[in-house]
């Protein structure tokens, strides 16, 4: 009989114990996520200044961890052998500057970082000739053949018209969430793909605790105070915002790494290739 009473008394502490920590979750949920009130109140106060918010502001901003990123350094053997069907064709061009790889008409450099192949347009492209002007989905399947063949990790994320062709940018995703400087970006017409410029580090992973971040209401005063005199002149129209990661230091030495942070895109009409950057640890906007 004491052994009953005793595994209800257990068992009442169990049930107890639960729901006090679900309530603590649910406040703690609460605390981290924008309420209706304050989503209608950023919209009032840059509808005061002339920006039109047209899109739902993340609703949870839970802490976040940094994200620690190698520098910008690579194997050339292996770039080599992305770009060149043969990468011992490939002549190496003297270059104080820069590491420099020709094979007749297409060239591959490597500066501070960032990665550039120009394509033999002369030729055929990258991989065949489209006749007529190029369209988003013809664009889409060109760069994402080189993609998934290379970067299988690597998500598309913008594209946009530019000059007679189409812009296509890739950015690394890494569980669930993009990091913005580990992009692969494709300039594509009827000639096939130009150009590849890329940039990446090697993702060590989260390495530090969760660090508070910004509301995206607060965020969105930063941008608003930012904007304002050009808000003043022109209406400015918010169609997207989003986190993503961010490395606002980057090397090129090898062993180096640098903490990419959560960073907010905040995304204006007419400039979806150049979002304006906020760090979301500080709430300091990236100029």
């Amino acid at each position: 009989m004491e052994w009953e009473k005793a595994k209800n008394y257990i068992l009442v502490a169990f049930i107890l114990l639960n729901v006090g920590l679900a309530i603590l979750l649910f406040w703690e949920q609460r605390r981290f996520t924008m309420t209706t009130d304050r989503d209608r109140n950023i919209h009032v106060v840059l509808g005061q200044n002339n920006i039109n918010l047209y899109t739902i502001p993340i609703r949870n901003f839970q802490p976040m961890r940094p994200l620690d990123i190698s520098g910008f350094y690579y194997d050339t053997e292996e770039i080599l052998a992305i770009f060149f069907e043969d990468p011992s064709q490939a002549e190496h061009v003297y270059d104080p500057i820069r590491e420099h790889f020709r094979k007749g008409y297409s060239e591959l450099t490597i500066s501070n970082g960032l990665i550039s192949f120009d394509f033999d347009v002369r030729g055929l492209g990258y991989p065949h000739h489209i006749y007529g002007q190029i369209t988003h989905e013809e664009a889409a399947a060109l760069s994402a053949d080189f993609i998934d063949i290379h970067f299988p990790d690597f998500v598309h994320d913008i594209t946009f018209e530019w000059g007679d062709g189409i812009r296509r940018i890739y950015r690394q995703r890494y569980r669930g969430r993009l990091i913005y400087s580990n992009f692969a970006e494709f300039y594509i017409t009827s000639h096939g793909i130009e150009w590849i410029d890329m940039m990446f580090g090697q993702v060590i992973g989260h390495v530090r605790e969760p660090q508070m971040i910004f509301a995206p209401d607060e965020v969105l005063l930063t941008f608003m105070q930012q904007v304002r005199a050009r808000a003043m002149e022109e209406p400015i129209f918010i169609n997207a915002i989003d986190l993503v990661y961010m490395q606002e230091y980057q090397s090129v030495q090898p062993g180096s790494y640098h903490p990419a942070v959560p960073t907010y895109r905040i995304f204006i009409e007419g400039s979806a290739d150049a979002p304006y950057l906020i760090n979301a640890f500080t709430n300091r906007m990236r100029l």
